[in-house]
């Protein structure tokens, strides 16, 4: 199978999971889906930086970062055009939003611009099939001093084992599969690149956070 065919397979099954996910999703996740606000929290976007969340979903975090952040230029992107729906709706024009798969995306062509001062990757890695690709090409889209900040989940070690097994079943319904080696892919891509790397483990090791830096 080509690589386009895995991408619209992929946008497909995305556009089914979430057709009606979408109305309740940040209902649901704010539940499980731990360490969005601490990345937000430690963005360090100053006024005109542009920001980029690639893989934006509803279009919470951007929300929230235009909030903390006063006077950042927010573009969001992701490979499901019912999930853009909803960005669209909650956004207007806060942010400039576009369709686009993660594991190859032409920011000029979807933005207009090709360098972005933080790249926010929040829970998407764990859903992303090609997510070493997204990764690459997320740092990729990095201007000189720029940094990417990325959050998914972790090794789920401090968990009980009953939960910690409950959990992954869980996550396994929605096509989540934990990305145990991020920290050791991030520090090769930032050795290949000349990138700085930073890694910081959750509480119970429920998440895992990495920060590139260019």
């Amino acid at each position: 199978m080509t690589r386009t065919a895995v991408s619209q397979d992929h946008a497909a099954l995305m556009d089914k999971v979430y057709r009606g996910q979408r109305h309740i999703y940040d209902f649901t996740r704010k539940y499980y889906l731990f360490g969005r606000d601490r990345l937000i929290r430690e963005l360090d976007a100053r006024p005109g930086m542009a920001v980029l969340e690639v893989g934006c979903g509803t279009g919470r975090n951007l929300e929230l970062i235009a909030a903390a952040w006063p006077d950042v230029q927010c573009h969001g992107s992701d490979i499901s055009s019912e999930m853009l729906k909803s960005a669209s709706a909650r956004l207007g024009p806060q942010a400039q939003l576009a369709l686009g798969d993660a594991t190859r995306f032409d920011s000029q062509a979807l933005f207009g611009r090709t360098g972005f001062d933080r790249v926010v990757l929040s829970y998407t890695l764990s859903m992303i099939p090609g997510w070493q690709a997204a990764l690459t090409q997320a740092a990729a889209a990095l201007a000189p001093g720029g940094v990417l900040h990325a959050v998914d989940f972790g090794d789920l070690s401090g968990l009980p084992s009953p939960l910690r097994a409950a959990l992954r079943a869980w996550l396994g319904k929605f096509h989540v599969s934990p990305r145990l080696d991020l920290p050791m892919v991030a520090a090769r891509l930032a050795g290949e690149h000349g990138l700085r790397i930073e890694v910081q483990r959750g509480p119970l090791g429920y998440y895992q956070m990495v920060r590139l830096i260019r």
